[in-house]
């Protein structure tokens, strides 16, 4: 036990000096390190070498829990960091019991419009593809992805907004071939990020994944969030 426990922390000690010489970390992230454990610190960055913000999911107006709840656990799943959320009659509030947490590690940015979250996804450099059932949408696995992109998913009962649509650069949808020609919003949501992660991480190599950057800027927030030891320690120092 004693020898297990020695080399796991040299082993702590060589990987967050690995980090800091490449950039990833600061020494003052270090009093937040010491406190995981070392197979939770390896499965961070195994997470963290995965994730992308070459693809987003949009939320406009979902009003249920439980369906936010789901699109969050389908982008943490499959990689997708950032989610865009623009709220409807019912505020934004993901229930936990169907998140299993995933929210903790996604960046989750609330706008006040469709306007503001579009306009701000086309400044970044992202195409706005939104989901419609239409004769022009373009079936989901003949989508663009030479660039950027984000997909937009709008309320459980009337879709997106007629702001939404105009706003968007094209539309897509999920070719059904049964009666039903609709899904719940977020099994379309999972669908659509199955499919887009698998063929972006194909199709653009390196520009798929996180820059050092980006990855620093994730692995320090999630150090600061990944168990209540952390937590209690971001609020104390306010680092």
């Amino acid at each position: 036990m004693g020898t297990s426990t020695v080399d796991e922390d040299r082993q702590k000690a060589e990987l967050f000096r690995q980090l800091v010489e490449t950039g990833i970390l600061s020494p003052a992230d270090r009093p937040f390190w010491e406190l995981l454990t070392l197979s939770r610190l390896q499965r961070m960055l195994s997470v963290l070498r995965q994730r992308t913000l070459y693809i987003v999911v949009g939320m406009e107006a979902v009003d249920d829990g439980h369906n936010q709840a789901a699109i969050l656990r389908s982008a943490e799943a499959f990689g997708v960091q950032e989610v865009a959320v623009v709220t409807g009659q019912a505020p934004f509030q993901p229930s936990e019991r169907v998140t299993q947490g995933a929210h903790k590690w996604l960046t989750i940015r609330k706008y006040p419009s469709i306007h503001a979250a579009m306009d701000h996804l086309k400044r970044r450099g992202y195409r706005i593809w939104a989901s419609r059932l239409d004769e022009r949408a373009v079936p989901i696995d003949k989508v663009d992805l030479s660039r950027p992109a984000a997909f937009f998913f709008g309320n459980e009962h009337e879709g997106l907004s007629p702001e939404a649509l105009r706003l968007a650069n094209g539309s897509f949808i999920i070719p059904m071939v049964g009666f039903a020609q609709s899904l719940n919003v977020s099994v379309a949501a999972a669908i659509t990020l199955f499919h887009v992660t698998r063929r972006a991480r194909q199709e653009v190599g390196e520009r798929y994944h996180l820059t050092p950057e980006q990855q620093a800027s994730i692995l320090r927030h999630w150090l600061r969030t990944a168990t209540p030891a952390v937590r209690r320690l971001h609020r104390a120092t306010g680092q």
